[in-house]
């Protein structure tokens, strides 16, 4: 299965994630998958909905690591389908105010960590994306960060801020970082985990007192967001997060304040003095 998935380019995450998958399936009925069959399947996805009462999207990735297994690996001609899963209920984005992106990264004093989460913001970088930033990927020329093949494989430009550079430079020459990585870790030859970003945000917004869980993922629905408030286009908003279809990005239009301040409350339509009556 790891040689089908290599030959079919798909990335080490989505690996881990359908080993990780098909090795709980075997476990659950304690057999081969060799051996086992469409009812079993089933019977499984029955298992993850009602007992387990998984997320969709843990659901879904369970199923789709069993359809490569059986379709590819094993070659099985079986339809293998999801069975009915509750609607997925549809949430919005938290984001911050302007306010509160510049409180939680001036608290941030650790150089590293504050430029890496700088950037994170500035250019709209997913976790996967920042921890793994080449110094080659800084093109100061144009102004533009590479990202290089990120979700779904994609190589994409996005926008370096004359702020950020500032910044970045200083980190520079602060750390001079040795080999590749922009932000390396600890061990030579390696880049930041993106569980040691995870630890400096959690610790960070808890020292400030904030409720908002402030992540990664997070600065980046501010980045669309702020950018949405600031009246730049959905369509290049789109091209800088690396969304395949408009539809994700449009759901930024639902929590943007200047989409709301374009509308006017019925109350204020009524004539003044329309208030509670006196008595």
């Amino acid at each position: 299965m790891i040689e089908d998935m290599g030959i079919r380019n798909l990335s080490p995450a989505t690996q881990y994630n359908y080993i990780n998958c098909v090795a709980k399936y075997a476990l659950h009925f304690g057999k081969s998958p060799a051996v086992l069959g469409p009812e079993h399947i089933r019977g499984y996805q029955v298992h993850l909905t009602q007992v387990k009462r998984v997320s969709w999207s843990v659901f879904n990735t369970a199923v789709c690591a069993l359809r490569f297994l059986y379709r590819i690996t094993l070659q099985k001609d079986w339809a293998v389908e999801h069975i009915p899963y509750p609607k997925k209920p549809k949430r919005l984005p938290e984001v911050l105010s302007l306010d509160e992106v510049w409180r939680f990264l001036e608290f941030i004093t650790n150089l590293k960590y504050r430029a890496l989460l700088m950037t994170a913001y500035a250019s709209g970088l997913r976790t996967s994306e920042v921890v793994k930033l080449r110094v080659k990927d800084i093109d100061s020329a144009r102004m533009v960060i590479r990202v290089e093949q990120g979700k779904g494989q994609k190589d994409r430009y996005t926008l370096l801020s004359p702020k950020l550079l500032h910044v970045l430079r200083l980190y520079w020459q602060a750390v001079r970082p040795s080999g590749e990585w922009l932000f390396p870790g600890r061990r030579p030859g390696t880049h930041v985990s993106a569980a040691r970003v995870e630890v400096v945000c959690r610790e960070a917004r808890q020292a400030i007192g904030m409720s908002k869980k402030v992540t990664v993922r997070m600065l980046r629905h501010c980045f669309a967001t702020h950018l949405l408030d600031n009246g730049t286009n959905i369509r290049k908003i789109q091209i800088l997060l690396g969304h395949q279809r408009l539809e994700t990005t449009a759901i930024y239009t639902h929590v943007s304040n200047q989409s709301l301040a374009e509308v006017t409350s019925p109350l204020d339509l009524l004539p003044d003095g329309s208030g509670p009556a006196q008595k």
